[in-house]
C-alpha cells in the first residue's frame, strides 16, 4: 500500500495526460462525424443513382467491419503500400490518423440514424408545407430538421456514449490514450513496471466521463419533450 501511495502521483499524472488525448479525439470525431453522417445521408436518400449507390456502399463497407481495421488500415497503408506516409511517426500523426478513421466511421452510422429520422417524418407534414408556399428548404430546417433531432437524441446518444469507449481502440496504432497510458506501467515506465491497478484508474475516467455525457444527454432529450 505504502509504494502505491508513492507511485500515485506519477500514474495519475500520466493517466490525466492520456485522458486529455482520449478527450480530444472524442471532440474532434464528434466535430467531423455530425456534419458528415447528415452529408453522406442526404447523398444515400439522393434520387441521383450513383451518388445513392456509392454512399450506402460506403456505409455498407465502414458498418461491416471492424473499426481496428480501419485504423490499422488508414495509418499504414499510406506508408507500406503507397510508400507515402502521409501521417509521420509522430503522436501529432498518429492522432490524425485516428481522427480520420473515427470520423468516417461514425460518420458513416450518424447517416444511417439521420436516414431513419428524416424518413420518419410524416410526408404529409412537406407537402402541408409546400402548400403554405414553403420551399424544400424552409420545410427541412423548420419542420423535418426540429423533429428529426427529437428522433434521434436517443440512437444518437447510443453511439456517443459508444464512441468514449471506442477511444481506445486508438492504441491499436500506439496513439498514448487512457489505457495506453494505464498500461505502460505494466511493461515499465516512469520506473514502474508489473503495476496493475493503474489499469482499474482507467476505468474510473471512462466511468465519470459517461456518466456526465449520460446526464447532460438526458437532460437534453427532456429539452426536446415538446414535440411530443
Amino acid at each position: 500500500m505504502k509504494l502505491i501511495m508513492e507511485q500515485m502521483p506519477v500514474v495519475i499524472n500520466a493517466l490525466n495526460m492520456g485522458f486529455l488525448q482520449t478527450l480530444k479525439l472524442f471532440l474532434v470525431t464528434l466535430l467531423g462525424a455530425i456534419p458528415l453522417g447528415l452529408i453522406i445521408a442526404f447523398g444515400s436518400m439522393s434520387k441521383f443513382k450513383p451518388l445513392s449507390f456509392l454512399c450506402k456502399i460506403i456505409v455498407w463497407i465502414i458498418r461491416g467491419t471492424p473499426l481496428m481495421i480501419q485504423l490499422l488500415i488508414i495509418y499504414y497503408f499510406p506508408g507500406l503500400v503507397l510508400n507515402n506516409p502521409i501521417w509521420g511517426g509522430g503522436e501529432t500523426g498518429r492522432f490524425l490518423a485516428a481522427s480520420t478513421s473515427f470520423i468516417i466511421n461514425y460518420a458513416c452510422y450518424f447517416s444511417e440514424i439521420y436516414r431513419g429520422g428524416i424518413q420518419s417524418v410524416p410526408i404529409g407534414q412537406e407537402e402541408a408545407g409546400l402548400v403554405l408556399g414553403m420551399t424544400k428548404g424552409q420545410i427541412f430546417f423548420k419542420v423535418t430538421l426540429l423533429q428529426m433531432i427529437k428522433r434521434i437524441v436517443p440512437p444518437m446518444s447510443n453511439e456517443i456514449i459508444t464512441l468514449v469507449k471506442d477511444t481506445s481502440l486508438a492504441r491499436i496504432i500506439a496513439l498514448q490514450e487512457v489505457i495506453w497510458a494505464g498500461q505502460s506501467f505494466l511493461k515499465g515506465s516512469h520506473g514502474i513496471s508489473g503495476a496493475i491497478w493503474p489499469l482499474f484508474f482507467t476505468a474510473v475516467y471512462y466511468l465519470i466521463f459517461n456518466g456526465v455525457l449520460t446526464v447532460l444527454l438526458g437532460r437534453l432529450e427532456k429539452k426536446l419533450d415538446y414535440f411530443r
